[in-house]
Parts: C-alpha cells; sequence; structure tokens
C-alpha cells in the first residue's frame, strides 16, 4: 500500500461531568463521547525520502510539530524503526479550537493510517495506548462511536447499544475558546447541576433521541457560557426551531443539537446561520464506527 484516505471525524460530548482533581492538576471526567458525520479528509502516502511533509488547506494551520497530526507519524516512525517517510494532506473542514477534536481526530487518522499504511498490524489497544501519549481524547478519536470515557478521559467502554441514529446540527460561534483556561477556571466543586449518565444510556437503549434531548448536560457550560452568552442564545434557537435538545460540546463554543427529522434539521441549520451570521454551521448525523450512519452519509 503506498496511499490511503481516511476520515477523520469530529466528536460531541453528550454528557461532561467533572467528578474531582488529581493532585497532577488533571480533572476526573465521567462523559459520554459520540462521533458524527462532520470529518476533515486525510490523505497519506508513502515517500522514499526519511522524512514527513506536511500540508493543509488552512493555510495558518502548523505543518511541523506543532501539529498533532505530524507527531504522530513522527511517533510511529521513531517506534517502529521506519525507514520510509509520508506525506500527509489534511483537508480541514471541522472547525478549529471548537470543543469537537479536529485536531485529535487528525491525529488519531494518522496513527490508524500510518498502522495501515506501513503493514504494521498493530491492536486497537496499542494505537490507543500510542495515542494517550499525545493527548487524552486521541485514544477515543482513534475508537470512535458511542463510548464512556473516565479518569482523564483515557478509560474507554463501548455503550451497548449504541446512540441511536439521529441528526445534528453544530453551529460554532466565531470565537475560540482555551480548553486549559476553562478547566483553570472551573468550581467543580460548586457545580449544581450534574448529568444523569446512567439515565443518558437508558435512553440510548431505548431508542428515545426526545428523552435524550432532555438529559443532555455539560458542566463546563458554567465556565464557557459567561464568557459567551451567545452560545446559551443559539442553544435557545435550536430549541425554537424543534431540537430534541442542544448543548456545548467539550469546553466550546461548538452549540450541538439533536433533530429526528432531516428536514428539520436541515432548515434549523440554515435559520441560525442567517440569524445569528455564522459561517461555520452544520447539519450532519451521528456516526457509529464499522457501522456508518447506516444511511447514505451527507454533511452540509
Amino acid at each position: 500500500m503506498k496511499e490511503i484516505r481516511l476520515k477523520a471525524r469530529a466528536k460531541i460530548n453528550l454528557t461532561l461531568d467533572v467528578t474531582g482533581k488529581r493532585d497532577n492538576g488533571y480533572h476526573e471526567l465521567r462523559m459520554i463521547m459520540q462521533t458524527v458525520g462532520l470529518y476533515d479528509g486525510v490523505r497519506m502516502k508513502k515517500i522514499p525520502e526519511p522524512e514527513i511533509r506536511l500540508t493543509s488547506n488552512v493555510h495558518w494551520l502548523p505543518t511541523d510539530s506543532r501539529n498533532l497530526a505530524w507527531r504522530a507519524a513522527a511517533l510511529m516512525r521513531e517506534t517502529y524503526d521506519l525507514k520510509e517517510g509520508v506525506e500527509i494532506s489534511i483537508d480541514k473542514r471541522i472547525p478549529v479550537a471548537a470543543g469537537l477534536a479536529g485536531g485529535s481526530a487528525d491525529c488519531a487518522a494518522v496513527l490508524v493510517g500510518m498502522n495501515r499504511l506501513f503493514g504494521l498490524r498493530l491492536p486497537l489497544s496499542r494505537l490507543e495506548e500510542l495515542a494517550l501519549t499525545m493527548g487524552t481524547d486521541i485514544p477515543y478519536c482513534v475508537r470512535r462511536g458511542t463510548v464512556l470515557a473516565e479518569g482523564v478521559g483515557e478509560e474507554l467502554t463501548d455503550i451497548v447499544p449504541p446512540c441511536p441514529f439521529c441528526y445534528v446540527v453544530l453551529v460554532k460561534p466565531p470565537v475560540s475558546v482555551s480548553t486549559a483556561k476553562v478547566y483553570q477556571s472551573l468550581r467543580w466543586d460548586q457545580v449544581e447541576e450534574h448529568p444523569d449518565t446512567e439515565a443518558m444510556i437508558e435512553a440510548m437503549a431505548a431508542g428515545d433521541v426526545e428523552k435524550m434531548g432532555t438529559l443532555l448536560c455539560n458542566v463546563l457550560e458554567t465556565v464557557t457560557i459567561p464568557m459567551h452568552p451567545q452560545i446559551e442564545s443559539i442553544k435557545k434557537a435550536l430549541l425554537e426551531k424543534g431540537a430534541a435538545g442542544a448543548l456545548m460540546s467539550g469546553s466550546g463554543p461548538t452549540v450541538f443539537a439533536l433533530f429526528t427529522e432531516e428536514e428539520t434539521a436541515k432548515k434549523a441549520a440554515r435559520e441560525v446561520r442567517k440569524q445569528f451570521s455564522i459561517k461555520d454551521v452544520f447539519a450532519t448525523q451521528i456516526y457509529h464506527a464499522g457501522r456508518g450512519t447506516g444511511r447514505k452519509e451527507k454533511t452540509e
């Protein structure tokens, strides 16, 4: 194999709870993560020169060791003593610094791609171990699907049955949020509303998207929404336009909403884009690793 193309998919957090803080400063998490259809296109090509070449359609994106995807390729070359190099091209579609794990997804895709391209035949568990050395949410991006993440995000348990199929609208306001700053500002022991993760798992098992909508909860909203009140306005607008529920993903600022009907989701996306004059609005759907969506995939 000399060339491979992959889809580095975005994630949302159906629940996100902080249950404690470790001595090293990291927070203890308990959250349900879900892959969606929106993706970055990643093309990888084996080259004879012992180097890593990275390009992107986003001109300001770092293309050296500051980029997680570059570092993933370097880690695989060094760990497995690969003599040949690799050329990586990333077509960015997932907004940057959005709470959608775009950079982590690119990193995970390169780990998977290097494994296939160089015929290493590493199991998923080994790729997740390597991913963890670069970031706590990268192992999830390697695995994908409907997953309960605990610890600092590295303890992963597949949820069966997974999230039922539904449509998802993503709205990313034109602001960037520092994940580190959000966690530093969080007073986790003072948060009053916490997710009911078990109830969310039960609602998913029942295929009840409407019930899932009422259970969406992210404790990081207590920090990010006061910084960027427009997030709350976007959530309210999506609910008014027929969403089963709306929530900020990760540390933000992206808001996602769940819909049971495709046309309702598309209409909501169009209206919110116009109402708030926001460019980064996407109508997509739930995605399951190995099973796709079960329907024709499309993201607008």
